[in-house]
């Protein structure tokens, strides 16, 4: 029998994003230094022949560099639009390469084990289909406005994950049916089978195999896939002079103000402390190691791409970077204003949910360089976690 799977990659995963504030579809997200998705297709592998993605093609292209898969096709509007395109896809290959069985799997479910997806394909021998599901333990209640309207009973009730495996040109027919039928809709692929009377196996789920949704899952599955991670705390410290008609660049915002910085890239002093901090943490030294300023490669460079080599040395090591903690220095320009736009900015360069980055600032007391306002200070503190 010939296994096909489904890898759905399509949706924007708006719950996460309103939860965390990231920009990256969840399923694109960095989990133990690798994209979320490429943990699912890799689980999905050794029990396929057939690996099919669905969603956007540059962006899987690269969370799969090196696997086997099919050219990718792109989603729909919704999740069942894009399973009737991924199985479309798998239609169109020649007669002997089609598929027997098909799974369709979630690509924000990284944590399935072989035991649950065999257990899957072998209940297709005597059903059509067949999902893995979790039993509900909690008592579980009927809300309206607010408070308690009635509690509902948890018995026969069961949780549906994916992998969900189907016999491939029911699922493929069914699917084509409901997309002539205007309004059917289906959350699941189950429902579809269900709601033609076909019988639908339940296979043993597993706690652990949760969509990523929330922040919170992400640090659940960094426990479950990554390896024993020790913390690390870096610091970094930077010093910068004010000169004259040079934009004033600070943690990746330019604020107006009558100067900027001098200094050999963009002199954003925020960025370099806190691209030290990280390289201090991981014991690889700092900023000037990895870009000279001797080198004319780097002058009047955008700081913000050694900020990005910080946060992919981390992922490249199997690291997270747990939170940043930047404190600047200075008389003026006020920076209560730009905190939160220069979080944002610098969250997106490290690829991290903005909540793990703290921007603040303090002054001298009129003391020192910074006191009589002849440059900015800034430090800064990274702490990691590192394999």
């Amino acid at each position: 029998m010939r296994v096909a799977a489904i890898l759905l990659a399509a949706g924007l995963g708006s719950r996460y994003a309103a939860a965390t504030g990231h920009t990256i579809a969840k399923q694109f997200v960095t989990l133990a230094g690798r994209p979320v998705i490429r943990h699912a297709a890799e689980a999905l592998l050794p029990h396929v022949a057939l690996l099919q993605p669905v969603g956007d093609p540059d962006l899987l292209a690269e969370a799969l560099h090196g696997l086997t898969f099919l050219p990718p096709v792109a989603g729909g509007a919704e999740r069942q639009d894009s399973v009737r395109a991924g199985l479309e896809a798998l239609d169109a290959l020649p007669e002997d390469q089609k598929p027997d069985l098909v799974l369709v799997h979630d690509g924000a479910r990284p944590y399935v084990t072989a035991a649950l997806i065999e257990g899957v394909i072998a209940a297709l021998a005597d059903h059509p289909g067949a999902i893995p599901a979790v039993p509900v333990a909690d008592t579980l209640k009927r809300g309206e406005n607010g408070v308690i309207a009635g509690t509902v009973s948890r018995e026969h009730l069961f949780r549906a994950q994916t992998p969900q495996g189907f016999r491939f040109p029911l699922l493929r027919d069914l699917h084509r049916s409901a997309a002539a039928q205007s309004g059917v809709t289906a959350t699941d692929d189950a429902l579809l089978l269900e709601s033609s009377g076909f019988s639908v196996a339940l296979v043993p789920g597993s706690e652990d195999n949760i969509k990523l949704t929330y922040e919170e899952d992400l640090v659940r599955l960094e426990r479950l896939i990554g390896p024993a991670l020790l913390p690390r705390t870096g610091f970094g410290y930077d010093v910068h002079a004010f000169a004259e008609n040079r934009p004033l660049i600070i943690c990746g915002i330019t604020i107006p103000h009558t100067r900027g910085l001098a200094g050999h890239s963009d002199a954003d002093v925020g960025i370099h402390a806190l691209c030290d901090a990280i390289y201090g943490a991981l014991a690889e030294g700092d900023i000037g190691r990895h870009f000279p300023p001797s080198q004319n490669e780097w002058k009047d460079a955008d700081s913000a791409r050694f900020l990005v080599h910080a946060g992919e040395l981390v992922r490249s090591k199997g690291g997270m970077l747990v939170n940043a903690d930047v404190t600047l220095i200075c008389e003026r320009p006020k920076i209560g204003p730009h905190a939160q736009a220069m979080r944002e900015r610098m969250a997106s360069l490290l690829q991290v949910d903005v909540g793990r980055i703290s921007v603040k600032a303090t002054t001298s007391e009129r003391l020192g360089f910074t006191g009589r306002e002849e440059g900015i200070a800034c430090a800064a503190t990274a702490t990691v976690l590192v394999p």
